[in-house]
C-alpha cells in the first residue's frame, strides 16, 4: 500500500508540478523582461531540454523514483537560469551598442556568456555527481540523471536559442530602471559601508548553522511522509489502530552454539563409544522424534519462547506478535496436559495436516527446531518511534535481561532495512558535501587561476549550504531520501552565481583597478541577472509546497530558502571578502 501510494503520488508529482511550474515560470518572465519574444524563447528552450531529458530516460528505459521525481522541476529551473544569463547580457550589449547588428548582439552574447556558462554547469554537474558516493540507489540514479540533464540544457541554450533568435531583428533598447536595480545597488552600499558587519553576520550564522547541523536527525516514520487528509495517512493509522501494526520485523534466534558442539573427550575404553551409541538409537529415542532432536521444540524450552515472546508483545511500539507461542497457546486450550509430555507432543507434531503446519508451525520455527521467527508488526503511528533505538533495545534485552547469547538473535525485517537506510544518510550527507566541496575548490583554482580568489569564492556556498543543514536540524527535519539532496543542489545551482559574479568583478576591476568601483558595476549588471535567477528559482521550488507527500514539501521550501541563501552571500559577503583580501591585486588610488 505504502508503495503504490508512493508511486501514485510521484506520478501526479511529474505532472502537475512539471506543468505548474511551467506556467509560474511564464508569469515570472513576463514580470521581469515584460517581451514576449523573451518569454517563448525561454519557455520553448526549457520545454525541448525537459522533453529531450524524458526521451532519453524512455529510451534507457530508466525508471523515476520517488527520490528523482523532481527532475522536471529541477531542469525547467536550470535551463531557465541559463536563459536569463543569456537574455540579461544580450539586453545589457543592446543599451550598449543601440546601433550594433543582430548577429554581432547574438555572437558577442554567446561569446562573453559561454565560459562562466560552461564552468556553472560543470560545477552544477559536480555538485548532482557527488550524490554518486551516497551509496543509496535512487540518490546515485537522481545524480546521473541531473548530470545528464544539465548536459542537455546546456546544449540546447547556447544551440537553439540564439539560433531562434537571429530569426528576429532586434528590438528597441530596453533601459530598465525598476525594483530590481534598487535592490542590487542597495546590496552594494550596504557592502561598501557596513562591510565588517558583514562578516560579522555570516560568521555567527555559520556557528549557529554548525550547531544546527549537530542536532540533525534521520529519524522519521512512513506516515510522516504523508499528508493526514490524505487516504494512505487515515489507511495507515487505521492498520495501526485496529489491525496491529503496520511496518515487518523479524525477531529470529538460534539454538545456541553448543547445543551443536560435540565434546571432544579422551575415552580410556572405545566399548564406551558403542554404548553411547546405543543408548541414542535406541527406539525409546525415536519415539521422541522432533522433541529429542530439537533445542527449541520440546517442553523444557517452550515456556522459554513464550517469555520472548511476552516481552516483544509487551513493547510499546509493537502490535501484533505471532511466533510458535501463538500456536502452543492455542493448542494448550485444547489439551494442557499434552504440552508437558514430549513424547506427546513430538506425536501431536508428526501427526498435524501438512495444511495446518505449514499454518502455525512452518513460518515460525524451522523444521528441525532449532530456529525461532517472531513476526511483529510495528507501529509507524506511534509518535515516541526510534526504529534505531527499538532495534538497539530488543538486542540488549534479549541478551541481558533474557539470558540469549548475541550470536543467537538477529533482527531483520523491513524495520531493519529502512533504519539501515536512515543511519546510512548521515554518513552519506557528510561523503556528499565533503566531495562537491574538494572537487568545486579544485574547479574554482583551475578556473580562476587563483588559489585565493578560489577559496573567498568558496566560502559563501559553504554558508549557504551550512545553514539550510542548520535550518532542519533546528526545526527538526530529518534527513530522508529527498532532503540528502538539497546540500549538493544548493551548492550546485549557488556556485553558478559566484562564478558569474567573480567573472565579472574582474572584467570589471581590469578597466580602472577599482574594487569597490567594480562591485558597483558588477551589482548593476550581473547582479540583476542572479536576482532574476535565484527569485525565479525560489519561487519555482515553492510550488512543491503543494505536494501531498511531505518530504517534497521539505524538498522544495528549503531548496527555496538555500536559494535565498546563496544570493544574498554571493551580493554581501563574496564582494567583501573580495575586496578586503584583494586576490586581483592592488586597487589604484
Amino acid at each position: 500500500m505504502i508503495a503504490s501510494d508512493s508511486i501514485e503520488f510521484v506520478g501526479n508529482d511529474l505532472a502537475v508540478f512539471g506543468f505548474g511550474v511551467f506556467a509560474f515560470l511564464v508569469v515570472i518572465l513576463t514580470i521581469i523582461f515584460r517581451r514576449p519574444r523573451w518569454i517563448i524563447f525561454s519557455m520553448i528552450t526549457c520545454l525541448v531540454a525537459g522533453l529531450l531529458m524524458m526521451g532519453v530516460l524512455g529510451l534507457l528505459d530508466w525508471p523515476v523514483t520517488v527520490v528523482s521525481s523532481n527532475f522536471v522541476s529541477l531542469m525547467l529551473i536550470l535551463t531557465l537560469s541559463l536563459m536569463v544569463h543569456l537574455i540579461v547580457r544580450y539586453r545589457e550589449l543592446h543599451n550598449e551598442h543601440p546601433e550594433a547588428e543582430q548577429n554581432e548582439l547574438v555572437l558577442e552574447t554567446v561569446k562573453s556568456k559561454v565560459i562562466p556558462s560552461l564552468y556553472t554547469s560543470l560545477t552544477t554537474m559536480v555538485a548532482f555527481a557527488s550524490l554518486l558516493v551516497s551509496g543509496i540507489r535512487p540518490v546515485i540514479d537522481f545524480g546521473w540523471m541531473m548530470v545528464i540533464g544539465i548536459t542537455i540544457s546546456l546544449v540546447v541554450a547556447f544551440t537553439l536559442f540564439p539560433a531562434a533568435l537571429m530569426l528576429l531583428k532586434a528590438e528597441k533598447p530596453v533601459i530598465d530602471h525598476d525594483f530590481t536595480e534598487k535592490i542590487t545597488q542597495l546590496f552594494a552600499r550596504a557592502n561598501e559601508r557596513y562591510g565588517r558587519q558583514i562578516i560579522y553576520i555570516f560568521a555567527t550564522l555559520a556557528f549557529l548553522s554548525v550547531w544546527g547541523f549537530s542536532q540533525l536527525t534521520v529519524e522519521n516514520r512512513f506516515i510522516d511522509y504523508y499528508k493526514k487528509s490524505t487516504e494512505i495517512y487515515q489507511g495507515m493509522e487505521l492498520i495501526d489502530r485496529k489491525l496491529g501494526g503496520t511496518t515487518p520485523l523479524d525477531v529470529v534466534i538460534d539454538a545456541p552454539a553448543s547445543f551443536f558442539e560435540v565434546a571432544d573427550v579422551p575415552v580410556e575404553d572405545p566399548s564406551i563409544i558403542d554404548d553411547i551409541m546405543d543408548i541414542f538409537s535406541s527406539d525409546e529415542e525415536e519415539d521422541a522424534g522432533i522433541t529429542g532432536t530439537s533445542y527449541w521444540f520440546n517442553s523444557n524450552t517452550l515456556s522459554r519462547i513464550g517469555e520472548i515472546h511476552d516481552y516483544l508483545d509487551g513493547l510499546s511500539e509493537t502490535g501484533k506478535v505471532l511466533s510458535i507461542t501463538t500456536t502452543i497457546r492455542m493448542l494448550k486450550s485444547i489439551d494442557e496436559e499434552i504440552l508437558t509430555d514430549n513424547l506427546s507432543l513430538s506425536i501431536l507434531y508428526k501427526r498435524l495436516p501438512e495444511e495446518i503446519k505449514s499454518a502455525l508451525i512452518t513460518p515460525y520455527m524451522s523444521e528441525d527446531g532449532n530456529q525461532l521467527r517472531f513476526s511483529i508488526r510495528v507501529f509507524e503511528s506511534d509518535v515516541s518511534l526510534n526504529r534505531k533505538e527499538l532495534l538497539a533495545k530488543i538486542q540488549d534485552d534479549l541478551v541481558n535481561k533474557l539470558g540469549l547469547q548475541k550470536e543467537q538473535v538477529h533482527l531483520s525485517g523491513m524495520v531493519v532495512l529502512y533504519n539501515n537506510m536512515l543511519q546510512s544518510l548521515f554518513s552519506s550527507q557528510i561523503q556528499t558535501i565533503g566531495v562537491v566541496f574538494v572537487a568545486i575548490m579544485l574547479m574554482f583554482a583551475v578556473l580562476f587561476t587563483n588559489i585565493r580568489l578560489a577559496i573567498i569564492a568558496i566560502i559563501p556556498n559553504m554558508i549557504a549550504a551550512g545553514s539550510v543543514l542548520g535550518l532542519m536540524g533546528w526545526l527538526s527535519i530529518p534527513l530522508d531520501m529527498m532532503t540528502i539532496t538539497i546540500a549538493a543542489i544548493c551548492i550546485g545551482i549557488g556556485v553558478d552565481d559566484t562564478i558569474h559574479y567573480v567573472h565579472r568583478i574582474r572584467e570589471e576591476h581590469a578597466k580602472d583597478g577599482d574594487y569597490w568601483g567594480a562591485a558597483r558595476r558588477s551589482h548593476n549588471s550581473i547582479g540583476r541577472a542572479m536576482y532574476y535567477t535565484s527569485l525565479t528559482i525560489t519561487l519555482g521550488f515553492s510550488i512543491l509546497a503543494f505536494s501531498n507527500f511531505i518530504p517534497t514539501i521539505y524538498f522544495g521550501l528549503l531548496t527555496g530558502f538555500s536559494m535565498l541563501m546563496a544570493l544574498v552571500a554571493n551580493m554581501t559577503l563574496l564582494p567583501v571578502l573580495i575586496v578586503r583580501f584583494k586576490p586581483l591585486g592592488r586597487a589604484k588610488v
